[in-house]
């Protein structure tokens, strides 16, 4: 398809700048896939929206501080560092500088020395980290907001950019659908007889990268680690079985569960859902709105009909719905 057809009109003060004061005041806007009328709710709504015996997959993964402001060693040119996930004796790297690193080059951060080992081009390095990366994250990296979100990191930024089920620390992007959900929510689907299972997607930064080609079977997606849990793969076996319907918490659950087929075990996927895609794991989406021409539009359009998307999204418009990671919600079901 061509990527242009995944296009629509944004205006530029929809896009969420900063959380709400609390997590579960998020709008949802409601697009059944039986194709009856979109309907205008409150993310507070969604255990009334869902059924006893669905099951709700969520995404645990952590963010961690991944973005680091260093000078390189020798010029003292400005360096910034996105950590994306260990590789082998290192970590890969998005490396932001006025010239290319080159191996050998040693970016300084707060007195740690990051080494290139490895320049792949486009930015990718390779780089020595400290050993005490956990800590020293902490104490000098920032939280690594996407780029849509034009103010700096503040401090509420690391508890508001995490779910409240964030487990596994390793992800530099959050699974954003999961960002509205409170403990008093999860209770409500609790006592609704809805389940609650989680996995691991740890969310790179390839989920931002504009789709730079002209068709869509020209892309070719950024790899991303995952790790279904037994007690997942069971829980999706059996919401089976009772006829119930599993309802993926974000678009990064969805591919994990598809990728995988919703079995145990760890792997990495860099599957490319776009309309026409049969979808065989999942059976109900909520997820945040996404960037014009992403592949997370392109996924939702697979999911719920590209005309039909794109009718919710202009309707979204319209009604001045706050879009992306901090913004409101839908549930396609």
């Amino acid at each position: 398809m061509e990527v242009s057809a995944f296009d629509y009109e944004l205006p530029h003060d929809l896009i969420a700048q900063a959380p709400l004061p609390e997590r579960d005041a998020s709008r949802l806007l409601v697009l059944p896939r039986d194709g009856a009328a979109i309907e205008h709710r409150a993310i507070r709504d969604l255990a009334a929206l869902l059924r006893p015996g669905d099951l709700l997959v969520a995404n645990d993964a952590r963010v961690i501080p991944a973005r680091l402001a260093g000078k390189k060693r020798g010029t003292g040119g400005r360096v910034e560092l996105l950590l994306v996930e260990p590789e082998g004796a290192g970590w890969l790297a998005l490396a932001g500088s006025s010239k290319p690193l080159r191996p050998g080059a040693v970016v300084e951060v707060e007195g740690a020395a990051f080494e290139v080992l490895e320049a792949r081009g486009g930015g990718e390095v390779l780089v020595s980290v400290p050993a005490d990366l956990p800590a020293f994250l902490d104490r000098a990296g920032s939280v690594p907001l996407p780029p849509y979100i034009e103010r700096a990191p503040v401090s509420e930024d690391r508890e508001r950019y995490q779910t409240v089920y964030a487990r596994v620390p390793g992800a530099v992007a959050a699974p954003t659908a999961g960002l509205h959900f409170t403990p008093r929510l999860l209770e409500a689907l609790r006592s609704r007889g809805v389940e609650l299972a989680t996995l691991t997607l740890h969310v790179g930064p390839g989920t931002f990268l504009p789709v730079r080609s002209a068709r869509t079977e020209e892309h070719r997606m950024h790899r991303e680690r995952f790790e279904i849990p037994p007690a997942t793969a069971l829980a999706h076996a059996r919401c089976r079985e009772r006829g119930g319907r599993v309802v993926a918490v974000g678009t990064t659950a969805l591919r994990a569960l598809e990728a995988s087929g919703a079995r145990a075990g760890p792997g990495a996927t860099d599957l490319f859902i776009t309309p026409g895609y049969r979808f065989r794991a999942v059976d109900a989406l909520l997820t945040n709105f996404h960037l014009p021409r992403s592949t997370l539009f392109m996924l939702v359009a697979a999911f719920a009909g590209l005309d039909r998307v794109l009718a919710a999204y202009r309707e979204a418009v319209r009604l001045r719905y706050r879009f992306f990671s901090y913004g409101d919600a839908m549930v396609i079901a």
